[in-house]
């Protein structure tokens, strides 16, 4: 499960913008980076035009695919700063920006949690 997580907990392979990417169909792929565009004004307040919707293939990926926003994720560069799995391994975890995700994200909270719970068995 965890090689497919994000450091924040989210799952990058069920991501708009991963699948976004290996979507064949060119015309389906426009309209899926205007949609995430869309959502990405709606939800965070960012102009983002569907031309800014970059390839990616999630933020553990040593392709050099990263989606602009993933590049300058605060939670990715901490945890590989730490190198660490991911936030739940975090001495500091939850932080602030982590509190700020999980409002919008319940999921990625709980996959995490279960991490630091399967950890702390250990």
């Amino acid at each position: 499960m965890e090689e497919n997580l994000a450091y924040c907990g989210l799952i990058c392979h069920t991501c708009a913008i991963y699948l976004a990417t290996r979507e064949q169909d060119l015309k389906k792929q426009r309209e899926m980076r205007a949609e995430i565009a869309r959502q990405i004004e709606k939800h965070y307040g960012q102009a983002c035009k569907p031309e800014d919707v970059t390839d990616c293939d999630g933020c553990k990926a040593d392709t050099g695919r990263l989606f602009s926003g993933c590049r300058t994720c605060q939670m990715r560069k901490c945890a590989t700063d730490k190198g660490i799995e991911n936030c739940a391994y975090c001495d500091d975890y939850p932080c602030e920006a982590l509190e700020k995700l999980f409002t919008t994200d319940r999921e990625a909270r709980k996959r995490l949690d279960a991490i630091r719970m399967e950890k702390s068995k250990t």
